[in-house]
């Protein structure tokens, strides 16, 4: 099983955009599709300040941003 995190959270979002590229934006999706943009690429965002925490807390906290990110990003979907 391949753990690089820093990649795959990276190809999840180039898939969460390619995704959205393909749907017809008009004005009752487009905060939901703005939304799910948003989170889906904290996900790696987070995920890469985590390894460069300065602290154990610092790490877990930026984890557990990643967690709720990808719970959101489950929900827009």
């Amino acid at each position: 099983m391949d753990y690089n995190l820093e990649g795959r959270t990276m190809k999840f979002s180039e898939n969460i955009i390619d995704l959205i590229k393909t749907i017809k934006i008009n004005e009752i999706n487009k905060p939901i599709i703005k939304q799910l943009i948003r989170s889906a690429t904290s996900i790696g965002a987070n995920y890469n300040e985590a390894n460069g925490a300065s602290s154990r807390k610092d790490f877990k906290n930026k984890i557990f941003i990643c967690k709720k990110e990808a719970k959101e990003t489950k929900y827009w979907l």
